[in-house]
């Protein structure tokens, strides 16, 4: 008797474990998402504060970015040697202690500085936060991750929104020092409640005997994922100009993109799950093919049936990264978690950065619908590179 209340006692810890990973890693993604957007609500009050351009705006930008994508890797083998929670937690702290510097500068060598220091701090939470979860939850990672990845959105919309309420009564530079709090006490969850050492993603028997061709799933899991990060990027590039091409207001699009990215987070959320049940090569196509087919549709159709489709379209557009997200540490190498996750990050946000420019330069050649339909067929492109990839997945390999 007293062996079986062991067992169910340790059952419970385990579980109880898994859960806090779960939601101390969805802290630490919404509160670094949050912290990436919050730069999009800052550019005009900076614009106005210092008489800067276009150009010197989006140098600003591409400070923190560049810095987070750049340091994905150096940090996953920061956190092989010091671990994953004490990097996490610095990283987090770190982050918070660049926008107090931020809200200290009175001038822009100090806030690109600024910016660079929080970009420092925000390259640690993807790779080692992802690593987590999935060590966690081990074979049953896609579901959680699919959480943790939904998680993300909700820091994006929340941040910024409150720092523009915060905005209404105090200076961005108080603004920016209250917006650290939150920081703070994320990076003292992390501290608290991440573990400090957990097992490398269990191998399953498949994967230790993998089929014939197996090698070389991973990049090919990184070629989907960077022409999918290209796809969402691209189209949502041209857009604000479709809908105002089909009679849109201002207050419209703003609308309209509310539609996308709301579609986008059920998106993330749902999709790991469906992964999970369905599989990546099922879960990919249907959400890819989706996405072109949309992109075609919202291309002729009038303005409210477009607006109707925006929703499907946006679950369509962020659905995929979920899975994507999922199926890394099932093609990472024994122990190399973090690693994986970082070189998959990199790949995906600097494909992010350089897509738009790309589509818009085809764009400034083809216009504006050519290049939505360039996306449609970048999204295509993603069919026969799932179908390839299936195959080497340890839940068809074999």
């Amino acid at each position: 008797m007293t062996t079986v209340f062991d067992e169910q006692r340790d059952r419970d810890a385990s579980s109880a474990g898994r859960a806090r990973t779960l939601w101390t890693a969805c802290a630490a993604h919404a509160l670094h998402d949050g912290y990436t957007d919050l730069i999009y609500l800052l550019l005009p009050v900076w614009q106005a504060e210092f008489a800067i351009g276009y150009g010197a705006l989006a140098f600003l930008r591409a400070l923190a970015a560049a810095s987070m994508a750049g340091l994905q890797v150096p940090m996953a083998r920061v956190a092989e040697h010091i671990g994953g929670r004490a990097t996490l937690a610095l990283g987090t702290a770190l982050a918070a202690v660049g926008y107090v510097v931020a809200g200290t500068s009175a001038g822009l060598i100090g806030l690109c500085a600024a910016l660079v220091v929080v970009g420092c701090g925000l390259s640690t939470q993807h790779p080692i936060a992802s690593a987590a979860v999935s060590r966690a939850y081990q074979g049953d990672a896609r579901g959680p991750l699919g959480t943790y990845n939904f998680a993300g959105d909700i820091g994006k919309a929340a941040i910024p929104s409150g720092a523009s309420l915060l905005l209404a009564w105090m200076s961005w530079h108080h603004m920016l020092w209250a917006l650290a709090v939150p920081g703070v006490i994320v990076a003292a969850a992390v501290a608290l409640f991440l573990p400090a050492n957990l097992r490398p993603v269990h191998q399953s028997a498949k994967s230790e005997h993998p089929a014939p061709g197996a090698r070389g799933g991973f990049a090919l899991l990184l070629a989907i994922g960077i022409l999918d990060s290209s796809v969402r990027m691209g189209f949502l590039t041209f857009l604000p100009f479709l809908l105002k091409e089909q009679g849109a207001s201002l207050s419209v699009i703003g609308q309209a993109l509310a539609l996308v990215f709301l579609g986008g987070a059920a998106g993330k959320f749902a999709c790991g799950w469906l992964g999970a049940r369905f599989g990546v090569l099922a879960t990919v196509l249907l959400t890819e093919a989706g996405t072109a087919a949309v992109i075609l549709a919202v291309l002729v159709l009038p303005l409210l049936p477009t607006l109707i489709l925006l929703p499907v379209l946006g679950v369509m557009l962020n659905g995929t990264s979920s899975v994507l997200y999922g199926t890394v540490p099932e093609l990472a190498p024994a122990g190399r978690t973090e690693q994986a996750f970082a070189i998959f990050y990199t790949g995906t946000i600097g494909a992010g950065a350089t897509a738009p420019i790309l589509f818009g330069v085809l764009g400034d050649h083809i216009g504006s619908h050519g290049a939505m339909l360039a996306t449609a067929i970048t999204a295509a492109l993603i069919l026969p590179l799932a179908i390839a990839l299936a195959p080497r997945l340890p839940e068809t390999a074999g």
